[in-house]
Order: C-alpha cells, then structure tokens, then sequence
C-alpha cells in the first residue's frame, strides 16, 4: 500500500460531470490498494469571476476580507468532491486548509506555508475514508483565513505530501505532463517524460504555468516525488526528481489497476537504509509520545489497539521524524552529471506578467543603485531582471531597467516618482507590453554555443531584444509582447524540440 496525494486544477472540475470524472479516478486509486488524500482547486473560473465581483464592488477591496472571499472556491469543490465520492460507495471527508492543518504567515493574498499539522486528515485516512482538502488555503496566527496566490493549490499538496510522507504527489492538469513549450503556442512541442528539479524550478520561475514555483521549492527540500499528469486520460505524464538517483532515471513502481497512479520508494530507500546502516550513526529513538503512532519509514500515522486519538504534538513529530528518516535512508551521489546525460535544452518557458520600469540618467556613483532598490523592496516588489548600462562618456550618468511583476510595478513607480529629487534621475519610462523568453537546460553547462543560436533565431525571426539575464541553467530574454508567441516557436525549432507531429492535447482549460 502507498500513500497518494492527488492534486486536481480548476480545468479538472470545472463543472459537474468533471467533478464526477475525477472522483472515479479517486475512488479507482484508492481500490488499486492505495491512501489516497485529495487536493483540489476552484472550479473552473471561479477564482477569476469571484475577482470580477469584488472588482464591481471596489477598487481597494481589504486583503483580509479578499481572502476570505476567494478560498470561497475551493471549498465549493471539496464539497461537492466529496459528495461525488460518498455517491460511489466510499466514505470520505472534505476539510478547509484550516481544518487540514495548514498554518501560514499574515501576508494576505500571497502567504507562505509556515507549518503543516495533519491530525484531522490523518485520522480520516486512519478510518478507512479519502481525505478531501481544499488547496489554495491556510490559517494565520489570529485564525484568519489567508490564501497562498494564484497556484497556491499546488503547494498546499506538495506540503501536505511532505507532512504526511506520502510516497508521491500527482499533480493533475489538462495537459499530459510539462512539455518543451507551451502546447497553445506550439502545437509542436514534446512532453518531458523526466526532469531535475533544478530545471523545473527555472521553468516555474519564469513562465512556465503548469507547477506552482513554491509548490517545486517545497517539493525539492522535502524529497517529494512528482508527477505532472492529465486528469482526462491515462498516459503517463512527466516525473520530476532531486537529480540525485544513481543510474538513469526511471519512474518507481506504478500500480496494476491505473496506469502510473503511484511511484513509491519503500523499497529502494529500505535496501539503502540497510547497506548504509554500518556508517551511519544511531538515529534516536522516537519518544513516548511518538512511538503509538510512527509507522517506520513509511511514517503513516496508526493508532494502536486499546489507545485513544494521537494527540496534535505526537502526531507532528512522528511525522517529523519519519520524514528524516527517509530522507537519510535514500542514496545521494554527488552530481547529476555523474550518471545522467541531460539534453542541452529541456523546454521553454515564457511569461506575459511582467513590466519593465527604466530609470534615465541616474548618477552613476557609488550607493545610487542600492538607494534605488531599497525603496523598490519597500514596495515588496518581486524584482526579476536588472540591467544598468554603461556610464555615458563625459555625463556620470546611466540608466537602470528592472522588470518586475504587473501586480507590483504601480506601487514601484509611485515610490520612486516620489523619492525622485533624493535619487537624482532625469525621468522614469514605463513598458507593460512586454514579455520574457526563457531557455532552460542543464546541458548549457557543458554545451557551448547555446546563446549564439538562441540569438540566431530571434534574428531571423526580426525580434528585438531589450534585456538579457542568465544562470547556470537558462538565458532569458525580454522582447515585445506582440511578438513573443513568434519568438517561442522560432526558438523552439532552433533548437530541434518540434516533434514530427502533434503530441500535445489541451484537455480543458480556458487559459484565463
């Protein structure tokens, strides 16, 4: 038996049939011998048409009460979740982010998980039922609702995966798995059947809409397995791993009744655990309070015979400690690159949330560019690129471009337009229509002559390039929105990512 955290979007019960749909497949993972605990997001466009009316109401609608608001979403569809389920014969139990235990920071609309406390779906599952929790949600410090931003739902799984060290996080969307490109834009793109999680990162840092970044970020520090599939079929969609196996990368065992419904690796974190035992030093025993409900490595939570329900403390720390365990028990080679050949270029990501805000004539001293971000983080603004030319000949003066995402950039402008006679620049120039192209691939590292043909091909195709930005493992670029489409698909093929035909099929969704 393996423990499965499913995680459906909005696309996956956008409406009633779907809901039913789902609920199926629910119930099917779970006949197939598996715990299952479900996460789901808002129907469909709810989120977005719960935006629309507050926006009908107000121009500053209070954060708290928008919260409060749009975690309305989710809980519409964990009910009905749960509803569909019990109608299939199988007891199961719909539970708000607060009831799961998902405690967050006060940053309303944009909070951060800051603990995960299961008791509630932990003891659902211990009774035999499928835990049904509502994504997108926490509780703060003063038990207000908070929501965690758009894709929130994402992380709310991978967290609740990690607490309950659950031995996969299937994360379902209308696509069959993360592509080379955005399958809307080219038709042509290829699905990824396995990438690092260093990779995924990069492509959810920078456009990239089928993972959640901080669902990846929690995912890669907690040693959680994924698997980005579609909730509309069958195929087996893209895993995602530390980068860390020995050996090519293959997925773990998957159950009989539904195809690659679950990875679990018991048994090679087991057999490591035994050929490691000898250099390891003794782990601690768990405490009093631990010991009634830790289940070894796998780290279920099982009340014994004769005992009441585990308390909240003793419950956390089994947990805790399962996790650790194994976490230690799993192989860590070095390197990657020590025993896999990763393909120069693994997908491209773009991203149309951006604004560009330019700076003229900033005294190019000492300090001027600190003072300028300072006031910028004042804001909390998300700053993604910067550029800063080179001083113009004879005037000690430059310029400062920096994008940074639309939702952040008025509050920006405003604090920099009023600290202007302190900053000393000329003007400030603001471009919203712009967009982002990013390349990512750990074969950069030791394939030269990436950014030759990456420039190449935005040459042929006459777009224009206003800013660049690297690491180790990507180059970005920011061109015109109105040719960004344009860009992709000339990149794309650049680079010999096109399949022979169309392997892309959008299931659902609107893209809104």
């Amino acid at each position: 038996m393996a423990l499965v955290v499913q995680k459906y979007g909005g696309s996956s019960v956008a409406d009633i049939e779907a809901i039913r749909r789902v609920a199926k497949r629910v119930v099917a993972t779970r006949e197939a011998g598996n715990t299952v605990v479900v996460v789901v997001s808002a129907m469909g466009d709810t989120t977005d048409e719960l935006l629309d009316q507050a926006a009908a109401l107000t121009a500053t609608p209070p954060a708290r009460e928008m919260d409060i608001l749009l975690s309305a979403g989710e809980r519409i569809s964990m009910a009905l979740l749960a509803m569909a389920i019990d109608e299939l014969g199988v007891p199961a139990r719909a539970y708000t982010g607060a009831q799961a235990g998902v405690l967050t920071d006060s940053k309303y609309g944009r909070a951060s998980i800051v603990g995960v406390l299961p008791e509630r779906v932990a003891r659902a599952i211990q009774t035999g039922a499928i835990a049904i929790v509502a994504g997108f949600q926490g509780i703060n410090e003063v038990e207000d609702v908070t929501t965690l931003g758009r894709g929130g739902s994402d992380t709310t799984a991978v967290a609740l995966a990690a607490a309950l060290n659950a031995d996969v996080c299937e994360i379902y969307t209308d696509v069959d798995g993360l592509f080379t490109a955005d399958p809307r834009i080219v038709p042509t793109a290829r699905r990824v059947e396995s990438l690092s999680s260093e990779e995924t990162l990069e492509l959810a840092a920078h456009g990239a809409k089928i993972l959640h970044l901080r669902a990846v970020e929690y995912a890669r520090r907690f040693g959680v397995p994924l698997h980005v599939r579609s909730s509309f079929s069958d195929k087996t969609g893209t895993w995602i791993y530390d980068g860390t196996r020995p050996g090519a990368f293959v997925p773990p065992a998957a159950a009989e009744r539904l195809n690659e419904v679950v990875a679990a690796d018991i048994e090679s974190a087991d057999a490591a655990g035994a050929a490691g035992a000898a250099e390891r030093q003794p782990r601690p025993a768990p405490s009093a309070a631990e010991a009634p409900i830790l289940d070894g490595l796998s780290g279920r939570v099982v009340a014994p015979e004769g005992t009441g329900a585990p308390s909240s403390a003793s419950v956390d720390a089994a947990h805790r400690h399962a996790i650790t365990t194994r976490a230690e028990a799993r192989p860590r080679p070095s390197a990657k690159e020590d025993h896999v050949e990763a393909p120069v270029i693994s997908g491209i990501a773009h991203d149309r949330s951006q604004d560009k805000i330019t700076l003229v004539g900033v005294p190019d001293v000492p300090g001027a560019a600190a003072r300028i971000f300072a006031i910028v983080a004042g804001t909390d603004a998300n700053i993604d690129m910067i550029v800063q030319d080179v001083s113009a000949e004879g005037t000690g003066l430059t310029n400062i471009s920096f994008t940074c995402p639309d939702g952040d950039s008025a509050a920006a402008r405003e604090a920099l337009e009023t600290a202007k006679e302190e900053l000393g620049f000329r003007s400030l120039h603001f471009n919203p229509d712009i967009g982002k192209l990013s390349l990512v691939g750990a074969g950069m590292r030791s394939n030269p002559g990436v950014s030759a043909r990456l420039f190449n091909a935005l040459s042929e195709t006459g777009v224009n390039i206003h800013m660049i930005s690297t690491s180790e493992i990507r180059i970005s670029v920011v061109v015109d929105d109105a040719v960004l489409d344009d860009a992709v698909r000339a990149v794309h093929t650049a680079f010999g990512l096109d399949a022979d035909a169309a392997e892309a099929v959008v299931y659902g969704g609107t893209g809104r």
